[in-house]
C-alpha cells in the first residue's frame, strides 16, 4: 500500500460517472493500513527500517553494548552503597522473625519494630559498656606478653636459624610491641581516624536502612510482587516470602551458633591458665564462628596458639576441647538450628562459601549460603516443575 495516495470521490446517487475527458473532483487523504490519517504535509512516508539489515543489527547491538558497559561501571561505582543496602536487608530479615513473633501476640507492627530495634540497640550498648573495656584490657595484656612468647619461640633451634637469616621473629616482635602499630595498619594517625569515621558512618547508614526495611518489609515486598503477572503473582509472593523467611532464619541461626561457641569457649577458658584472656578470646571465637566453614577453625587456632604460648597443658586441653566441640557444633548444634531454614547439601555450602569469599570477602561468605538457598529453592520450585510439565 502506498501512503498519501490521491483517490477519486465516489459519484453521488443519480449522477452519472464522469466521462473520460472530465476532470473528476479529488480528495487528498493519507491512508495507513486502510484507515484515514492526518495529511502528510511533507510527502509520503518511506519504507520502515529493515530490522534484519546488518547496519540496523550492528548499530542497535553497539548501543546495547555501550549501555551495558555504562551500567556495569555505574554498579562498580556504587558497589559500597549496594553492599550497605544488602547487609541492611539481611539484618532486617534476621530481625523480622522477632517482629512477627510480637505481631502474633497482638502487637501492632510499628510498635513491634520499635520494640525490637530498642532491644537490639540496648543489647549492643550493654555489650559496649560492659564487655568492650574488658576486651581492650585483655588485648593490651596480650600485646604486653607477646615479646615473652617470641623469646620462648626463639629457643627453638630451627626457628632461631630462620630468625638469624631472615629476622622474622625480630621484625614480628618489633611490629607488635610498637605502640603505633595499629595506626600503621590503617595508614597513620590520619588514616586511622578516617577509618573510624567511615566505620561509624556506615554503621549509622546500616541502622537507618535496617529500620526502614524492617518497618516496611511487607510493603516493599508487596510492591515487588506486583511486577509479576497476575496469573503468577500468588506463586511469586509465596516463593519470595519463603526466601525472606530462610534469610531471617539463617541470620538468627548464625547468631545462635556463634553465641554457643563464644559462651562454651568462655566457660572452658575460665578453668585454664589463660583465664585472664578468656573474655577477649571467647569474643574472637564468637565473631569468627559467624564465618561459614573456616570461622570456627580460625577461632580455635587463635585460642590454641595463645594457650600453648601460656601453658602447654592448657594448649593440649584447648586442642582436645575444640576438636570435640566442633564435632558437636557440626553434627548437633548447626543441623538443629539451620536444618529448618537452610536445607543445602554440603557440596553446595562449600561452593557457595568459596564463591562468596572470592567475590566479596567476609561479607560475601556470610551472604553466600542464604543466597545459595534462595537460588536452589527457585530451581526446585520453578525450573524443575517446568521441566516436569514437558
Amino acid at each position: 500500500m502506498s501512503f498519501g495516495r490521491r483517490r477519486t470521490a465516489a459519484p453521488q446517487d443519480g449522477a452519472s460517472a464522469p466521462g473520460p475527458e472530465a476532470t473528476p473532483p479529488t480528495i487528498s487523504e493519507d491512508f495507513v493500513d486502510g484507515a484515514a490519517a492526518v495529511p502528510l504535509p511533507y510527502g509520503e512516508l518511506g519504507q520502515p527500517f529493515d530490522r534484519r539489515s546488518p547496519f540496523y543489527v550492528g548499530f542497535v547491538g553497539g548501543v546495547g553494548l555501550l549501555l551495558a558497559y555504562w551500567l556495569f561501571q555505574a554498579l562498580l561505582g556504587i558497589g559500597s552503597v549496594l553492599m550497605l543496602v544488602v547487609v541492611s536487608f539481611f539484618l532486617a530479615a534476621g530481625l523480622n522473625p522477632s517482629v512477627e513473633f510480637l505481631e502474633r501476640r497482638g502487637l501492632r507492627r510499628s510498635y513491634a519494630v520499635a520494640l525490637v530495634i530498642v532491644a537490639a540497640l540496648a543489647t549492643l550498648a550493654l555489650f559496649v559498656v560492659a564487655i568492650v573495656p574488658v576486651i581492650a584490657d585483655q588485648i593490651q595484656l596480650l600485646t604486653d606478653n607477646a615479646p615473652i612468647w617470641f623469646d620462648q619461640l626463639q629457643e627453638n633451634k630451627q626457628v632461631q636459624d630462620l630468625n638469624d637469616e631472615y629476622e622474622i621473629v625480630d621484625k614480628a616482635k618489633a611490629f607488635v610491641t610498637d605502640g603505633d602499630f595499629i595506626s600503621t595498619l590503617f595508614g597513620g594517625a590520619l588514616g586511622f581516624g578516617l577509618k573510624i569515621i567511615s566505620a561509624l558512618f556506615n554503621a549509622f547508614i546500616i541502622l537507618v536502612l535496617t529500620l526502614y526495611f524492617l518497618s516496611s518489609l511487607k510493603t516493599t515486598t508487596g510492591a515487588v510482587y506486583q511486577l509479576a503477572p497476575a496469573s503468577r503473582r500468588d506463586r511469586v509472593a509465596r516463593l519470595g516470602d519463603k526466601i525472606i523467611h530462610n534469610i531471617g532464619g539463617y541470620v538468627s541461626g548464625a547468631f545462635v551458633v556463634a553465641l554457643c561457641a563464644g559462651l562454651s569457649s568462655l566457660v572452658f577458658l575460665w578453668f585454664t591458665e589463660v583465664r585472664e584472656y578468656a573474655v577477649a578470646l571467647a569474643f574472637v571465637v564468637a565473631v569468627l564462628d559467624v564465618i561459614p566453614m573456616i570461622g570456627a577453625t580460625l577461632g580455635a587456632v587463635v585460642v590454641c596458639a595463645i594457650a600453648f604460648a601460656t601453658d602447654v597443658k592448657s594448649g593440649i586441653a584447648a586442642v582436645i576441647f575444640y576438636v570435640i566441640y566442633q564435632q558437636i557444633e557440626n553434627y548437633v548444634i548447626y543441623p538443629r538450628v539451620m536444618g529448618r531454614t537452610v536445607d543445602l547439601p554440603g557440596a553446595v555450602i562449600v561452593i557457595a562459601a568459596l564463591t562468596g569469599t572470592a567475590l566479596l570477602g567476609v561479607v560475601g561468605a556470610l551472604l553466600a549460603i542464604p543466597a545459595a538457598a534462595a537460588v536452589l529453592l527457585i530451581i526446585r520450585e520453578v525450573v524443575v516443575k517446568q521441566q516436569d510439565l514437558r
